[in-house]
């Protein structure tokens, strides 16, 4: 259902944060309390005053947009610091660590691929506590929830154990994807934080009805919420956090090894690219020999500076010739990620593999800078193939690039 922003004399009455009505919506949030014991783990190291490090990975909601500032007013950031506020002794702050990796349009098949740097950083960085927010990105997964369930199970199966907390935010139009994903959390046994069970019925109430908050004061946009909707967000994982520690723990381990509710195929799936080319792997760069440095920005951790995505690429121009760029690995499946642009000098790339055309990369489908992952083949079993992208006829002048790949051995 499509439903405008609401429009009513309550959108300029205050908020009644901390009221009992505001309690009782937040309350709304918890879905799933879940298996306990790992988050238990992770409050018990903060109240011992050993390091902890709570990881944010997700879309543009993650990243912060909507809040101003965004580094300080968005969701992860603010329960971040209330998670410090309600276990964290003050002469430990300075242990507990912020790791925030949203990307602005990007769904968990992107997500499963930079998971090793964007929240690992390399496994120099091993989280307490991961929140996968992808709950309104996902209509662009193009496996239906395959790379959602590999890039949860490859957060659950770190060799600490962290805690996974499964968040699912909402969009304006009151859609999201919770009915495709909560499945892997009650599999599994996560948490799991609906900001959308939580605001929904909200939107439709006057304050004489009980009403909290509008839509008009939730939402930035129709995608985004504002800071009243970050701290939502944030009040709402905090709740888990509470209701967490005030219950018993729970006596049996979650067990990551069973059958998939929707599929595991990509939780070993590893990033390719400039910087990470392991031994075994062929690249002919051809005439994809230039690095862009003009590419979607986001805001990581707690900075207020956007740094770029997928520095270490490879770019044709019209300068640098017609050759193709080839890739040759053996694996089971390949997932390119390329930039999308608005710019007139963008043009499309034919991909080839094993010398079959397989599909074209178009960067003005989406009309502004983006990483745009698109899946080459999944395939049972592992076998040698070759990959080759190649500007399209009539595009020779124009310029691509490649941001990188996913591979699965």
């Amino acid at each position: 259902m499509n439903v405008p922003l609401k429009d009513t004399e309550d959108d300029g009455a205050p908020i009644p944060f901390g009221s009992a009505a505001y309690q009782e919506m937040i309350a709304k949030s918890l879905l799933y309390k879940g298996n306990n014991r790992r988050l238990k783990a992770a409050i018990t190291k903060a109240r011992n005053g050993l390091p902890v490090t709570l990881a944010y990975i997700g879309g543009s909601i993650t990243q912060g947009a909507g809040a101003e500032p965004l580094h300080t007013h968005c969701y992860a950031y603010s329960s971040f610091e209330q998670f410090k506020d309600m276990f964290v002794p003050g002469d430990s702050a300075a242990h507990v660590r912020l790791i925030k990796a949203g990307l602005g349009g990007t769904p968990s098949e992107l997500g499963v691929v930079r998971y090793e740097r964007d929240v690992l950083r390399e496994d120099t960085v091993q989280p307490d506590i991961v929140i996968v927010e992808f709950a309104v990105n996902d209509a662009d997964d193009e496996t239906e929830g395959v790379c959602y369930e590999s890039l949860v199970l490859k957060a659950l199966n770190g060799p600490n154990n962290p805690a996974v907390i499964l968040l699912f935010s909402v969009f304006e139009n009151n859609w999201n994807l919770q009915d495709r994903l909560a499945p892997v959390g009650w599999h599994y046994e996560l948490p799991m934080v609906s900001i959308k069970d939580a605001v929904l019925e909200q939107f439709y109430r006057t304050r004489a009805q009980g009403g909290v908050i509008t839509k008009k004061q939730f939402f930035h946009d129709i995608y985004h919420p504002t800071n009243a909707g970050h701290r939502i967000m944030a009040d709402a994982l905090s709740w888990l956090f509470r209701v967490t520690d005030a219950s018993d723990l729970d006596t049996a381990e979650i067990d990551t090894r069973k059958p998939p509710v929707i599929g595991n195929a990509f939780a070993d799936v590893r990033l390719l690219d400039r910087l990470n080319t392991p031994g075994g792997i062929r690249i002919a760069e051809g005439s994809f020999t230039e690095t862009d440095t003009d590419l979607q920005l986001a805001e990581m951790d707690d900075q207020a500076q956007a740094s770029p995505q997928f520095p270490n690429n490879w770019m044709h121009t019209g300068e640098t010739g017609n050759a193709a760029f080839t890739v040759t690995l053996a694996g089971r499946r390949l997932i390119l990620v390329y930039k999308d642009s608005a710019s007139p000098d963008a043009g499309t790339a034919e991909i080839r593999v094993d010398g079959r055309l397989v599909g074209t990369a178009d960067p003005h489908k989406i009309q502004w800078t983006h990483c745009h992952a698109l899946l080459l083949y999944d395939t049972p079993e592992s076998a040698e193939h070759t990959v080759e992208i190649k500007m399209a006829v009539g595009h020779e002048q124009k310029r691509f690039t490649i941001l990188g790949f996913g591979y699965v051995s």
